[in-house]
């Protein structure tokens, strides 16, 4: 992953692409910011692809709701630079999971942690974020499980 963010600012570099090359730096900013968290908790490494994913992920979560309030507040050039933002920090992510494929995940993460209530939703979210990470919007997940355990 790391070696990908890198790749990919040289390119925005050359290109001399700047909505790009600020996104790729805001990326590698949070990345590094995450890194030295990891350090103090004598992680010499640094953090894993998994937890770069879920970064990637969070970031999008964020520009989402930033497009939703600029929408609002009547500002649409302001939400179409941090929808072109998401489609950026989506090119590191892997190929998301279709609806019926993160229905079947759910299922299979329900069956395999033994879960029988909403009190077990903490185990599937944790099965379903080992297994799929980056591959699914979690919070959407999380309802659906939610739904799942309830009916």
């Amino acid at each position: 992953m790391r070696e990908r963010i890198a790749q990919a600012m040289k390119d925005a570099l050359k290109s001399k692409d700047q909505p790009a090359l600020s996104t790729i730096r805001l990326i590698s900013a949070a990345l590094k910011d995450r890194d030295i968290a990891a350090r103090s908790d004598n992680n010499h490494d640094g953090i894993s692809d998994d937890e770069i994913l879920s970064m990637l992920q969070t970031m999008i979560k964020q520009r989402n709701e930033s497009a939703k309030i600029y929408e609002d507040g009547g500002r649409p050039e302001l939400a179409e630079a941090e929808r072109a933002e998401i489609v950026l920090i989506q090119q590191f992510l892997p190929e998301q999971l279709s609806a019926e494929d993160v229905e079947k995940a759910i299922q299979e993460a329900v069956a395999q942690t033994g879960a029988a209530s909403v009190k077990d939703m903490g185990k599937v979210m944790a099965h379903l974020k080992s297994q799929y990470a980056g591959q699914m919007d979690f919070s959407a997940a999380s309802q659906m499980v939610k739904s799942a355990l309830l009916g």
